[in-house]
């Protein structure tokens, strides 16, 4: 773990990538019917993931490598764990670890997409509640 000053930094680091997944889902998810669904669940998974784990450097909480939202979460001290259901964690983890390869699985509804979007905007909006201003960069979107 980074200590003093490195850890705004290193926040900062996670939130500039969560950032850039949150813009890539949404974008992508303007297309319309046509939009790659799986492709916008995972970086809605993405940027869940890594504000979860900024949050977790934030709090000096050590984390194993993993795209588990629901470990993740667990570990998170504070109500983050509460912002969503076990489902919604379940269903981001799955956009990571089964989702991103071909397989037998159902195909994802722009429905689906559109709220795995939500959902992340919303964990977003609670854990930069959380975190100290500097870790946040420039303005608070």
């Amino acid at each position: 773990m980074p200590e003093g000053e490195q850890i705004a930094q290193v926040v900062r680091e996670w939130v500039e990538k969560a950032e850039n997944d949150l813009k890539t889902a949404a974008h992508t998810l303007r297309m319309g019917g046509g939009c790659p669904t799986d492709t916008v669940c995972f970086h809605a998974q993405q940027c869940v993931e890594k504000y979860l784990k900024g949050l977790l450097v934030f709090q000096e909480i050590s984390f194993p490598r993993t795209h588990d939202i629901g470990e993740l979460a667990a570990a998170a001290q504070g109500k983050v764990r509460r912002s969503f259901s076990v489902e919604e964690q379940r269903r981001l983890t799955n956009y990571a670890a089964v989702t991103r390869y071909p397989g037998n699985y159902e195909p994802i509804s722009l429905a689906e997409a559109r709220s795995s979007v939500r959902v992340a905007r919303r964990i977003r909006k609670v854990i930069r509640r959380l975190l100290p201003k500097a870790a946040l960069g420039g303005r608070r979107p």
